[in-house]
Formats: structure tokens, C-alpha cells, sequence
């Protein structure tokens, strides 16, 4: 028994003795109120002093858990887990709908729960957007289209009640896909410990699956056209106009680095910036539009590029140091136009019909992505592992068994979906160059 205990246990007794004490002097025979009251008094302070006790008890209880986690083993899910990767993750028999799973180790829900959490710990577009865990490999949900309601019409005395339109539904149909990669492993690590095996792969699951999620979100929100935005005031008119009151309270805008840089620029005309930090940490930073204040969610450069803007170019000769591109395709969202450097540039650049970069498009999505975008998760995250195959090409081609290596890989399937496209604005910035 500990110190803290045994002076649990003997103020206990106190407390007991002085209760008992105080009902003997309200008892009749001995009735004195004011000796009564004093020998409560006397087991409140016990209680209070027995309360802080009680206090560092439990403190010594969880410092001497969290040592004792030091030196034992993790959980016994942890241990399985890493057990099955030095193990090759044992082929599994599952059958995923009519499709047999193409082998592999289901990863428990728990590994998964921390993948997720390692996901989101950057910055993930699934924070922003309706996720939906499914089933089923297909389905499809019935969904509301978001109409402008008509009033009821006069009806004169005795006159026909005229027909209101109903609701009218679409249907948002979902075919999970498969997604995954694989990632080259030393020996040393499958003889590593429980918790650096754990924590290399949830690192790399989750860091794979965040960058995998921001990026087929990014191209379904791409498959609206693009409205280029030329200043404040276009960005202004894309939230109080076109977004509306319908999306006033949970419109947010998404941009990269070079972004928030212009956003960071802007002014009133009292010279205050229109850029706040929020102190709450809940949304680190709010634009001033109007009255309104409104979310600022940033994504690296590396994962939300700026893209070039080109144009036609101008110059009737070549010019030492500028860049030509010929253009290709239709300009659509099937058919893109694809702009090729020109090796050698020659003749008249104008006539020739070659393009120059003569700005830059920084993203700047703005609305509410909860209704714009339906992420179906089907939340299978399956790894295999081999020590003999053979992967890529050139400098890119690993050989597991030549160069003793293990290959991890990964896959998950999921479906994105664009819900309700008046829900955003699919703006760029445009900035040109100095």
C-alpha cells in the first residue's frame, strides 16, 4: 500500500469518527448544536484534505502506467499487425461484392482509425467535403435538386387552384475504384520494433492517402468550368453574388501558398489588412468580405499547383530567352489544351501561332464543399508484400529478390462525386507577370 493510500485510509476513520461524533451530539440525551456543528466543520477539512490525497493517487497511478507502457509491449492489435508484416501479410479469401479481393491483409479497424488520423493531421480536402462510408461496391443515392421556389398564384372567388410544382430528384450514382502504390522496404526495417514498423506505415498510408484524396477531390471540382477572377472585387462578387445567402454561413475559400500571399496584400481603405487570425486555432484564418468573414483554407504549392496562362504571342522574331509553346487539344474538360515547349524555336513566333506564359491562375475555390462534393469510402485498405517481385522501369525499376528488398503494397478503393455544382465556384486567380 502507498503513502498516498494509508493517509487515505486514516482520514477515512477520522471522517467516520467525526460524523459519528456530531450525530451523538444531536442525539437527544447528549443534544449540543454548536459541538454538533464543530465536529462537521472538523470532517469537511478531513474530506477536503482526504480530496488531495485522492488527487495524487491518481497521478502516481497514471505516471507509473504511462512507464510501465515504456517498457511493454503495445497492444496486442499493434503486435499483430507488425507480426503480419514480417509475416508477408497473410492472402486473405474475402470476396468484396462480385469482385474476389485481389489478395492481401485487411487492415484492422483500429491501424485504419490511426491512418485516418494521421490523414488528416495535414491538411486533407476529406475534412472539407460530405463523406459517406459504403458498403457495397455500386450504388446510388436520391438526392434533391436545389430549384428557385415559385409563389403561390391569386385565386379569384370560386377560381381553379392552379397545380404547384413538386420536388424534383436526381439520381447520384457511385462505382468504387481501386487505388494504391507500393513502397520499397529494407530488411532492417522488417526486424525493427513493433512501434517504428506501425509508425512507418501509418505514416505512409495515411500521408499516400491524404495526397490520393486531394487530388481526385481537385479534379472533380475541375470538371466545372473555370471562372477567372482579375481581382478583389470578382472574388467579392463570387460570394455575396453568385454563392448567395443559400451559402453566406458555410462558404469557405481554398487557395495554395502564392494564394494566401495576395490574400495576405489586401487592405481596406484604412490600410488594415482584410487577412484575420482566428486565435481559436478552430479556423487559423478568416477574409473580411463586407460584413461577412470567411474561411481561408490553404494548401501547399506542392499539392494545389498555380497553373501557367498562356497566350499567344506577339513577338514577329524570336527573342533571346523567351519560352514558345505550340498548343494541342480542345480546350474542354474532356480534351484539354496541352501546351509543348518548342525545342527550336525558328521564323515568325505571331504567324507561327506560338504561345508564351504571360501569367499565372491561382486557385481559389470558394463555397461550401459538404455540398458540392460526395466522397464514398468503401473503407477497405488492403496491403501485400512480396521479397521477388519486380516493379517499374529504367531508373525507376526496383528488383525485390536481386536487391533484397521487400515491396509493400497498398490498396483502397473509393468514388468522388460532384453533389451539387451551384454549390462553388471553381475560381482562378489571375496574376500577371512582373
Amino acid at each position: 500500500m502507498t503513502d498516498y493510500m494509508k493517509k487515505i485510509t486514516s482520514l477515512n476513520a477520522l471522517i467516520a469518527a467525526a460524523s459519528k461524533e456530531a450525530e451523538n451530539y444531536l442525539s437527544e440525551e447528549n443534544k449540543d448544536i454548536e459541538k454538533a456543528s464543530q465536529a462537521l466543520d472538523k470532517a469537511e477539512k478531513l474530506e477536503s484534505e482526504k480530496a488531495v490525497y485522492e488527487k495524487m493517487l491518481q497521478h502516481e497511478k497514471q505516471t507509473a502506467v504511462q512507464e510501465i507502457s515504456k517498457i511493454q509491449p503495445k497492444s496486442n492489435a499493434e503486435k499483430a499487425f507488425a507480426d503480419a508484416f514480417r509475416a508477408g501479410f497473410p492472402v486473405t479469401k474475402t470476396a468484396n461484392e462480385s469482385t474476389p479481393v485481389d489478395g492481401g491483409y485487411t487492415v484492422p479497424e483500429d491501424i485504419r482509425t490511426k491512418v485516418e488520423q494521421y490523414r488528416d493531421a495535414k491538411f486533407s480536402l476529406r475534412q472539407l467535403v460530405d463523406v459517406e462510408h459504403v458498403t457495397t461496391n455500386t450504388g446510388r443515392r436520391t438526392i434533391q435538386k436545389r430549384e428557385q421556389q415559385t409563389p403561390f398564384t391569386k385565386i379569384g372567388e370560386g377560381g381553379k387552384i392552379g397545380r404547384k410544382a413538386t420536388p424534383k430528384f436526381e439520381i447520384l450514382s457511385y462505382s468504387v475504384s481501386k487505388y494504391g502504390g507500393y513502397l520499397p522496404v529494407t530488411d532492417e526495417l522488417l526486424a525493427d520494433s513493433d512501434a517504428n514498423i506501425n509508425n512507418i506505415l501509418i505514416k505512409w498510408l495515411g500521408d499516400c492517402g491524404r495526397i490520393t484524396d486531394n487530388a481526385l477531390i481537385l479534379e472533380a471540382l475541375n470538371t466545372q468550368e473555370t471562372t477567372i477572377l482579375n481581382s478583389f472585387d470578382a472574388l467579392k462578387y463570387a460570394v455575396i453574388v453568385t454563392l448567395g445567402q443559400a451559402f453566406a454561413d458555410t462558404c469557405s475559400i481554398i487557395t495554395n501558398d502564392t494564394g494566401l500571399f495576395w490574400l495576405e496584400t489586401l487592405k481596406d481603405s484604412n490600410g488594415n489588412y482584410l487577412l484575420k487570425s482566428d486565435n481559436t486555432g478552430v479556423l487559423p484564418r478568416r477574409l473580411a468580405i463586407g460584413s461577412s468573414s470567411v474561411p481561408v483554407r490553404v494548401i501547399p504549392n506542392t499539392d494545389l499547383p498555380t497553373e501557367p496562362e498562356y497566350s499567344l504571342s506577339t513577338d514577329t522574331t524570336v527573342q533571346t530567352g523567351t519560352t514558345y509553346y505550340t498548343r494541342s487539344g480542345a480546350g474542354t474538360s474532356e480534351s484539354p489544351y496541352v501546351y509543348t515547349e518548342v525545342e527550336t524555336p525558328t521564323g515568325n513566333p505571331k504567324t507561327s501561332g506560338y504561345y508564351v506564359v504571360s501569367g499565372s491562375l491561382v486557385p481559389m475555390i470558394i463555397g461550401d464543399l459538404k455540398e458540392a462534393v460526395k466522397y464514398f469510402d468503401r473503407q477497405t485498405l488492403q496491403l501485400k508484400l512480396s521479397d521477388v517481385a519486380a516493379v517499374g522501369s529504367g531508373d525507376e525499376h526496383l528488383n525485390a529478390y536481386e536487391q533484397d528488398l521487400t515491396l509493400i503494397r497498398a490498396l483502397e478503393r473509393l468514388d468522388i462525386k460532384i453533389k451539387d455544382d451551384k454549390s462553388y465556384v471553381n475560381g482562378r486567380l489571375r496574376i500577371g507577370n512582373e
